[in-house]
């Protein structure tokens, strides 16, 4: 059997490697805090019903949580949601709705 046969395996996951990690930069060089707004925006208006808006939403940035890009956070009359948002535009996790307080609770 030839020699090269026995490293063509390891040459083909060396090249599915690099294909995927140069997929993951492009992804991080391309995606914008724009982008992640408007898509957890529009995901936050298809799940709250009638009322919500695009404009119930805005974002931060996560200076606390590692692994966290950006917070969006939507206040609608249905309560707080919030999508914590990982660098390549992943949900990481997603708050429960908290209820809206008019005043405050003693």
């Amino acid at each position: 059997m030839p020699r090269w046969l026995w490293w063509a395996p390891f040459a083909l996951l060396t090249l599915a490697g690099a294909i995927y990690v140069f997929r993951l930069g492009l992804i991080a060089a391309t995606i914008t805090e724009t982008d992640v707004i408007n898509r957890y925006a529009q995901d936050y208006v298809e799940g709250a019903g009638a009322g919500a808006a695009f404009e119930d939403c805005h974002a931060r940035p996560a200076e606390d949580e590692p692994g966290i890009w950006i917070v969006v956070v939507c206040v609608g009359s249905e309560g707080r949601q919030s999508y914590h948002v990982n660098r390549f535009g992943g949900l990481e996790y997603r708050d429960r709705p908290a209820p809206n307080r008019t005043a405050p609770q003693t």
